[in-house]
């Protein structure tokens, strides 16, 4: 947990829910959303699903004047997406940004628990792995995976974090303002890591709060080979970039001693 001041959240939220081929979970989550937490928007930000999702996101939005949709033209990484709705929301004056799967994966019933603990952090994540937390559904083979891959990063980068992979997220609109969102380079789900790690170096207060990630019913997972491997790479050049930092601030404190 990093640590850093903070001051009550505002209240003035958006979810941003990344979509790909979720015409089956889309409508159904967004209702969710909109029954656990009313007061929220929500952001659908669309890759150019072509099983239709865009057009349901559309639908919705004519109905619901606190959804909206942000079409993108091609499909280009889970990272990319978010930075994209970070950006759309900034510019709207949200306060808090939620980070959300849509396949049901992230309950919405336990959004509440996470913008609660808003109050004391500036980066609040869902996490598997903290007391209270774990998975439903999931076979061994992926809990492993998840777990590992998660250990491996926290090593590597020096994080006091257990989740260090979760995406299910809250950020304080301060707090996305001093990541320097701008040299993200993260395009899959290292993005969730890369934002984790810049959040702690840059001071935030970074709380885990307890959830439950239940498998998807519907629809195929986009996590591949490509993306675990896109992770590892990057994962390792960053750890070894984090570790020749504190060789070389060791050497400079030694030679001002």
């Amino acid at each position: 947990m990093a640590e850093g001041g903070t001051s009550p959240p505002p209240g003035r939220t958006l979810v941003i829910i990344p979509t790909y081929d979720e015409a089956a979970n889309l409508e159904p989550m967004v209702a969710r959303v909109r029954a656990a937490t009313p007061a929220v928007d929500l952001l659908v930000v669309d890759d150019h699903s072509p099983d239709g999702t865009g057009a349901i996101a559309d639908r919705l939005a004519a109905t619901d004047p606190q959804v909206h949709v942000l079409h993108r033209p091609t499909k280009d990484g889970l990272g990319r997406a978010y930075l994209a709705g970070f950006a759309w929301g900034l510019r709207r004056d949200y306060q808090v940004l939620v980070q959300m799967d849509a396949d049901g994966s992230h309950q919405p019933e336990q959004l509440a628990a996470v913008l609660a603990a808003l109050d004391h952090a500036d980066l609040v994540l869902g996490s598997r792995w903290v007391p209270g937390g774990g998975v439903r559904n999931w076979p061994r083979r992926r809990e492993l995976l998840s777990r590992g891959g998660s250990l491996y990063a926290r090593t590597m980068l020096g994080l006091p974090i257990r989740d260090v992979t979760a995406g299910y997220r809250a950020f304080r609109r301060s707090a996305l303002e001093r990541l320097d969102l701008g040299d993200v380079a993260s395009a899959g789900y290292c993005f969730q890591v890369d934002l984790a790690s810049r959040a702690v170096r840059a001071g935030l207060r970074v709380v885990e709060v307890p959830i439950v990630f239940v498998e998807r019913e519907h629809g195929a997972s986009k996590m591949s080979g490509d993306i675990v491997r896109e992770a590892l790479v990057r994962i390792t050049q960053w750890g070894f970039a984090h570790r020749w930092r504190q060789v070389i601030g060791l050497a400079r404190h030694n030679r001002r001693a």
